[in-house]
């Protein structure tokens, strides 16, 4: 039994570095992440807008414009998703006893 176990934890350890989460070297994580979906989103409104006014001037197709818009569309909801949740704790922040 005991050569069972030993094996076991030495499996364990082996893989255990492979999980652990990586810590962010300069401490700015969240300002990354944050930044990083700021610009995509941006960069998605900007291509849409591109596309639509190509697709005016007869430049784009109609599934180039469609495909577009679905991605804004997309993009919209997910940043009106993430700002519900942000006010969401943001007020349970409040209601807590201090």
């Amino acid at each position: 039994m005991d050569i069972h176990s030993s094996l076991a934890a030495e499996q364990y350890a082996a893989t255990r570095p492979i999980t652990a989460p990586k810590p962010v070297s300069d401490g700015q994580g969240a300002e990354i992440d944050f930044a990083k979906f700021a610009t995509e989103f941006a960069n998605t409104l900007q291509n849409s807008e591109n596309v639509a006014k190509a697709a005016m001037t007869g430049d784009a197709d109609p599934h180039a414009l469609v495909q577009a818009l679905a991605q804004t569309e997309l993009a919209i909801e997910t940043a009106v998703t993430v700002r519900d949740k942000v006010v969401e704790a943001y007020q349970e922040i409040l209601r807590m006893p201090v």
